[in-house]
């Protein structure tokens, strides 16, 4: 049988999640009354994806097309996940790279056209989304080719096959449609597919794999994921992690993909992406292969993290009142095992029961935080910083680009809030008649908190995103941007009363009947200190009656934040306290004589 490996690659929200869609659709990879003909976004099985509307996890899947097995490898668009990219692009032949007609290439379709072009795959571009409104798909192709001429190591990359794709219709045109109503399939692209991209040819000799990808199963015990790259592997067969030479080991059950599913089968041949259980110690980038040859593949290269915070179990007065796991020993066993598939991830041990753990974006670090809530576990974590390194003898920062698009009635709130974060302005300009566009560049520092800043002041209209650029020498401090906070001066149930005061100075976060405790944060002052404010007081009750004040009292709602926004309010000297049925923003220390003590302290 003859088989295809490839990738689809493009910036997030560009369409690769709907393209796959409409490719297991019509190639009756499903029954017609099987229930994901109803679905969308079917390979985003993963809760915080379906949620988020974004792809975390990079996924396999395989389809028959005129006798030629297609192994489609659906990789994700965010930055924050480019980790998953890179580990996967080694077991593609060739890559989908999708592209916005009305957006054009992106900060992330530069990264993942340069991963594709170093690792030598084949590509196709599919200009998506012919039908938007402002979409300009000849000057998105003419980007593309711009962006073809900047990151070409070879001539022959500058002859590549273009399609254009309506990914919500799914379909796939050789040519713009006069008609975009016009109907149509996805098999143009099936057709470029077997045309363009080489068909895996058998390697000889005995087998050997890298591998890609880990996986779990509470029967069958570790999975081992990846593309077989010479020779055979057969169900039953003994092989070796070329790390650990004397450590035989066996195929117990060997898998192949079809469709979204896992097949069982006795063996696969050269190129086929397989997976099976028997290894036992192995990690990501490891070579397994036949015991006749102990000599290892190239493994897996993945860039550096940016950002990294402390975490640690709760110790705030409610540990333990709302978590299934509390412990640092629990804590530690989790974080290693994420250690085994999430590649981008780095985790450091302090010694006192808590850990930094360093990652590629805000978003990476807050998925694995809300990952860990939902299964239970209750922690505590500090503010996210920029790690910093010394590169000949000075000291470095990551720095980015940023791409903004906006409606233009909010060009000014952007140029505000780029200014007072000492962001360089690089260009702008408007790209049609109701949205302009920036780019800025700007240390990776002073961008913690700026997407959700935006999408409050833009009402939600932002389109935002960025790519590490390199590291530059550490720039100036950046002021405070945020004012003080409200505290809880003591514990206690938060009463309305109490509320009321607290909301004549600023925003409160929590409502009637909620338990506080004392250092705990319960809102934004409108002043730049803070505050310590008692919300558990109550009225006074006599028998006496006041004309002015025995109305009922009306309190504006609570502000509640997601675990993201809460990371980005977070000053140096607080902490987020999280369980899985709450988040709290609190002081590190939460008596006031403790923090008066730690301040001077400081200034000595």
């Amino acid at each position: 049988m003859r088989i295809i490996n490839v990738a689809v690659i493009a910036h997030v929200d560009h369409g690769k999640t709907t393209l796959v869609d409409a490719i297991l659709k019509q190639t009756d990879t499903f029954r017609s009354n099987q229930a994901e003909m109803q679905q969308t976004t079917i390979l985003d099985r993963n809760e915080l994806e379906r949620e988020r509307g974004i792809t975390i996890i990079a996924k396999n899947c395989a389809v028959m097309y005129k006798g030629v097995k297609i192994n489609i490898i659906d990789t994700p668009g965010h930055a924050d996940f480019s980790g998953e990219v890179e580990r996967t692009l080694g077991m593609a032949d060739g890559a989908i790279l999708i592209v916005d007609a009305q957006e054009g290439p992106m900060p992330q379709t530069r990264f993942v056209l340069k991963k594709a072009i170093s690792s030598g795959l084949k590509i196709i571009v599919v200009i998506n989304k012919i039908d938007k409104q402002f979409a300009k798909p000849q000057e998105a192709l003419r980007n593309v080719e711009s962006l073809f001429l900047e990151l070409a190591n070879d001539e022959s990359y500058l002859d590549f096959p273009v399609l254009y794709a309506i990914g919500k219709r799914g379909v796939v045109f050789n040519q713009i449609p006069t008609n975009l109503e016009q109907e149509g399939n996805v098999y143009p692209l099936l057709d470029a597919i077997l045309d363009n991209v080489p068909y895996v040819s058998e390697k000889t000799g005995v087998f050997k794999m890298v591998v890609t990808s880990l996986d779990y199963d509470a029967y069958l015990g570790r999975l081992v994921i990846g593309r077989v790259y010479q020779g055979k592997i057969q169900k039953g067969m003994k092989i070796i992690n070329t790390k650990f030479a004397n450590s035989i080991s066996k195929v117990e059950n060997l898998f192949v993909y079809q469709g979204l599913d896992k097949v069982e089968a006795e063996e696969a041949q050269t190129g086929e992406i397989v997976c099976f259980s028997g290894v036992g110690q192995v990690s990501i980038g490891d070579t397994v292969s036949d015991p006749s040859d102990c000599v290892s593949l190239p493994g897996v290269s993945v860039g550096e993290p940016t950002l990294h915070m402390t975490i640690g179990p709760n110790t705030s007065p409610f540990s333990g009142k709302e978590g299934k796991y509390t412990t640092s020993r629990q804590l530690e066993e989790r974080l290693e095992k994420e250690l085994e598939s999430n590649l981008s991830l780095r985790l450091e041990k302090l010694g006192n029961g808590k850990f930094v753990i360093s990652g590629r974006g805000e978003l990476h670090l807050s998925v694995l935080l809300e990952t860990l809530r939902r299964e239970g576990y209750e922690m505590e974590v500090g503010k996210p910083e920029v790690i910093v390194k010394q590169i000949d003898g000075v000291l470095k920062e990551p720095v980015e680009e940023v791409l903004i698009i906006v409606p233009s009635e909010f060009v000014g709130v952007v140029s505000e809030e780029l200014g007072r974060r000492y962001a360089s302005l690089v260009n702008m300009q408007t790209i049609n008649e109701y949205e302009t566009e920036f780019v800025y560049k700007a240390p990776t520092r002073v961008l913690i908190g700026l997407k959700s800043a935006l999408l409050t002041a833009t009402k939600g209209t932002v389109v935002y995103s960025s790519t590490l650029m390199g590291y530059e020498p550490l720039g100036k401090t950046l002021p405070r941007l945020r004012k003080g906070v409200l505290i809880a001066d003591r514990a206690g149930e938060a009463l309305a009363y109490g509320l009321e005061n607290a909301q004549e100075r600023g925003v409160t976060f929590i409502n009637p009947g909620e338990q506080v405790y004392e250092g705990m944060i319960i809102g934004s002052n409108a002043k730049d200190e803070d505050i310590l404010i008692n919300v558990t007081k109550g009225k006074k009750l006599t028998n006496m009656r006041s004309k002015s004040s025995d109305g009922i009292i009306q309190l504006t709602p609570a502000t509640k934040f997601s675990l993201e926004q809460c990371l980005d309010f977070l000053e140096s000297d607080e902490l987020l306290e999280i369980t899985p049925l709450s988040l709290r923003l609190r002081k590190k220390y939460l008596t006031e004589a403790e923090r008066r003590k730690m301040q001077r302290q400081i200034e000595q």
